[in-house]
């Protein structure tokens, strides 16, 4: 018998066996996930959508870039750092906002706003947005 420790814990190591079958059962799992994930986006997604989501993950890398490079190197015209950043998140907020009109199974939520006034109001609000952000440059 053990001699008794003070601490009421007792950590015992995992055999090698055990972490690593459980190690490969989460990473089987993940990877079936993800799979089945973009079987189901590219059989369900019209294409519509996909060019506006493509269009979404080029804003998201470009915001991101912008953040890096300001962080990185340096932010000396600070107006134009805040200018082409706000300018990429309001294009897009504006972006996710037409790709949720357009979805087809939205059209309960949007059933008086047609594709066209959709990309209307997209438009309209784009040039709205970079007046405001050329204004800013100064």
């Amino acid at each position: 018998m053990a001699p008794k420790s003070s601490s009421s814990f007792t950590f015992t190591k995992p055999s090698s066996q055990s972490a690593s079958g459980s190690s490969n059962t989460v990473s089987t799992t993940a990877s079936s996930s993800i799979s089945a994930l973009l079987s189901a986006y590219t059989n369900q997604t019209t294409p519509r959508l996909k060019f506006i989501d493509a269009f979404l993950v080029f804003l998201v890398s470009s915001g991101v870039l912008q953040f890096v490079y300001c962080v990185l190197v340096t932010n000396f015209p600070f107006n134009a750092f805040l200018a082409g950043f706000s300018s990429t998140v309001g294009q897009f907020v504006l972006t996710a906002s037409l790709r949720q009109q357009v979805n087809p199974e939205n059209k309960v939520e949007f059933k008086e706003v047609s594709h066209e006034r959709a990309f209307a109001d997209f438009v309209l609000g784009s040039i709205v947005l970079h007046f405001f952000v050329y204004n800013f440059l100064g």
